[in-house]
């Protein structure tokens, strides 16, 4: 859930470009960048009204104080919830995923002491505030922004709770994962006690926070791994679209709809639980895996190959069965050879739920690209997160399927992997996990 928030005057960069010109002058005519600077999600009715004030329009340009180019950096989430921030939130441009272990000695006290720490710095640095309040000031990274949609998403590895004397808490849907034999997997940059998940529609407000959350673990908890990512930012398609991942395929069509009836019985845990894991209502299960694409062998391939792979229309991302890219994939339909136009092994149709019982999970993931490995190739791919009440029941069953005859298998590696117990938002006055660290 997001809210516009008004930023009083407008970010500082906002301000500043106003005033400008192209050559950084305080210039009297409205330069290009000014006139096409906030063409989005609402820049775009600001051309028309613009062209349509003429004359009037220049005279006030030039001399009104301007109002902010953008209005991406008003967005505000919702820290306090039902269900945590950053699962059910719109894809946003940046994010940064980091994995935490407890540091020796550090207990259930510590760790309690950090989330309340933690949760406390999310709230202040969602709402657009200043980090200030914990351990040190405020670096001041994201002084000029304002709230920028930014989510903060708190979740418990499976060793935190032997570490906090929790085990007894611990839920069966934390039981490791199955080996896959597409996985290559560092463990040096997989599992960790405490895993944190920051979003946001800027990059120096993802950051802000980042640092400010990291400053804030102290003594208590050590960075274990951290993965950066990115997607398309709002505002730059003329609508609202589906994301495209580095193989430039539209990936997320067959996402569950929060408006669907059985959403949150598949998305979240369900309240009534056993007595171990009733702290867990309202929450979710997370599964992060880093999987790398090979790139250059991907894109050697045709385009009609790789619409073959998938399932879908690279273009569009409609199925090859016909229709629009919200048409369901018919899965009986052959072309003039008698063959499947959607391929027997395609990654579309080995994990739709209709080949897996109904499975299904919340994918929202990040691309990444870490720079070029040593034998020449990028070091990119899909920073993939899923949501569902029980791995089991999602992410497990349609991996499963997939490691045994994806087409898509051969260009892609997945290289890291975590399961996360991600508790239920906290209710104002509370932290987040508290429910389970005051048991």
């Amino acid at each position: 859930m997001s809210k516009k928030k008004d930023v009083p005057g407008g970010s500082g960069a906002a301000r500043g470009a106003a005033r400008l010109d192209d050559s950084g002058h305080d210039g009297r005519a409205v330069s290009r960048r000014r006139l096409i600077g906030g063409v989005g999600a609402a820049g775009a009715a600001g051309l028309v009204l613009g062209a349509a004030g003429g004359v009037g329009g220049y005279a006030a340009a030039q001399d009104d104080e301007a109002t902010a180019l953008t209005t991406v950096g008003s967005t505000e989430a919702v820290f306090h919830g039902k269900h945590q921030p950053g699962i059910t939130t719109p894809l946003q441009a940046r994010g940064h995923l980091v994995a935490f272990d407890l540091a020796a000695g550090a207990g259930r006290k510590e760790a309690a002491a950090l989330m309340r720490r933690w949760s406390a710095a999310a709230e202040r640095l969602m709402a657009g505030e200043p980090a200030e309040g914990g351990r040190g000031h405020d670096t001041g990274v994201a002084l000029d922004a304002g709230p920028s949609s930014l989510t903060v998403t708190f979740g418990f590895g499976r060793t935190f709770f032997a570490r906090t004397g929790l085990t007894g808490h611990r839920p069966a849907a934390l039981d490791p994962l199955p080996a896959f034999s597409s996985d290559h997997l560092d463990s040096r940059r997989s599992d960790g006690d405490l895993w944190v998940q920051i979003g946001a529609d800027d990059a120096l407000v993802a950051f802000h926070a980042l640092r400010a959350l990291q400053k804030e673990a102290g003594s208590t908890a050590r960075v274990r791994w951290q993965m950066n990512g990115f997607n398309r930012t709002p505002g730059a398609t003329a609508r609202p679209m589906t994301a495209r991942n580095l193989m430039g395929q539209v990936d997320g069509t067959n996402n569950p709809k929060p408006a669907e009836s059985d959403f949150d019985e598949r998305i979240f845990v369900p309240s009534g639980g056993s007595a171990e894991s009733s702290w867990m209502a309202g929450g979710s299960y997370a599964v992060v895996r880093r999987i790398r694409m090979l790139l250059d062998d991907w894109e050697e391939l045709t385009v009609t190959r790789q619409e073959q792979i998938i399932g879908r229309r690279k273009a569009d991302g409609a199925p090859l069965s016909g229709g629009s890219e919200t048409t369901a994939m018919d899965l009986d339909k052959r072309g003039p050879d008698g063959k499947p136009l959607i391929a027997a092994n395609a990654h579309a149709r080995i994990s739709s739920p209709e080949k897996n019982g109904g499975a299904a999970m919340l994918r929202r993931p990040f691309s990444y690209h870490d720079g070029i490995s040593e034998d020449g190739t990028p070091d990119a791919g899909l920073l993939f997160i899923c949501w569902q009440a029980d791995p089991f029941k999602g992410f497990i069953p349609v991996q499963r399927k997939l490691d045994r005859g994806d087409a898509l298998s051969p260009f892609i590696r997945h290289e890291a992997s975590g399961l996360f117990a991600v508790p239920g938002g906290a209710a104002a006055g509370e932290y987040v996990g508290q429910r389970l660290l005051e048991a």
